[in-house]
């Protein structure tokens, strides 16, 4: 009787590829980790660079509704619902990664809307306004000024904008945005700025004297 051949030991099944993970670091979400693609070029902005960002933003999140305009992993517009926003829009053209937002939204069950599209392209086409933006363009491709450009109707008065940049690259942004904090890394500049808060209408002070014509 022939013995059967002998099977060879199974190959140990290879680990996932091309997942890495952020995590948010405060709020209500604090520690949690969610799933992203590897992709070149994707840079998350590091946790200690997010952890001073959002300490300057504390008392502007409570409410806000927040756009991550060129949203990668999502981690700056999640880590803002985390803390408090009361809404987000994450735009990303990569599929693979819009794909990624939304099932993290899902896992969340955050109030966030998801856009696969061109971010210049989305804000073209977008009649909403907000409180907060956050503008991480992919570095290579150079589009600070262009995207900081459309973004002026979009935004509410006395809104807040977070701008990140290699250490050496001062973005130019619109005329009259203020500059409240700034700082850098080895690899990279990181800002915020706000858009000037509406003055109020000239009014006569009780003592002033009514306007005459003749």
């Amino acid at each position: 009787m022939s013995r059967s051949a002998r099977r060879p030991p199974s190959a140990p099944v290879p680990a996932p590829r091309g997942l890495g993970h952020v995590r948010i670091i405060g709020g209500r979400w604090r520690g949690t980790k969610l799933a992203v693609p590897d992709r070149p070029g994707l840079r998350p902005s590091g946790d200690r660079v997010r952890e001073t960002l959002f300490n300057w933003l504390m008392p502007a999140l409570p409410g806000a509704r927040a756009l991550d305009l060129f949203a990668g992993t999502g981690v700056l517009g999640l880590e803002a619902l985390s803390r408090g926003a009361a809404q987000a829009v994450l735009v990303e053209r990569d599929p693979g990664l819009a794909m990624a937002l939304r099932e993290a939204v899902a896992k969340l069950s955050a109030d966030a809307e998801v856009h696969a599209a061109d971010a210049l392209a989305w804000l073209a086409g977008c009649a909403d306004t907000f409180d907060l933006v956050f503008l991480d363009p992919p570095f290579a491709e150079g589009l600070w000024e262009r995207a900081l450009a459309a973004l002026v109707p979009r935004l509410e008065a006395d809104a807040w904008i977070y701008v990140e940049s290699p250490a050496d690259r001062v973005p130019t942004v619109p005329a009259g945005w203020i500059l409240h904090r700034e700082g850098r890394t080895r690899d990279v500049r990181y800002a915020l700025y706000r858009t000037p808060a509406p003055q109020p209408a000239a009014t006569l002070r009780p003592d002033d004297p009514p306007a005459t014509t003749e």
